[in-house]
């Protein structure tokens, strides 16, 4: 005899792909030796990320930029080379 199934609470897409939800600010860096230029940074951080002629990666802020703690946990999670990091 089954029991029955309690209802659960539906999950957003973000937090079940282990992505977090905090506010705090991270500061994100680029290794520009890995990075292969896909450009999917700057896609998802488009106002501390441009691209350069040849679509390499450029810091829009010098020294670094501060972006929400959820958008540098999905963009270093997208990266495909494995280039952008937290500092």
């Amino acid at each position: 005899m089954s029991q029955p199934v309690e209802p659960v609470e539906p999950v957003e897409p973000v937090r079940a792909a282990g992505l977090g939800r905090s506010s705090a600010g991270s500061r994100i860096a680029i290794d520009r030796v890995a990075c292969t230029g896909h450009g999917i940074c700057a896609r998802i951080l488009p106002d501390d990320i441009g691209l350069d002629e040849w679509g390499y990666p450029i810091l829009r802020r010098p020294g670094g930029s501060t972006v929400s703690e959820r958008d540098a946990t999905v963009a270093v999670k997208l990266c495909p080379a494995r280039a952008l990091f937290r500092a």
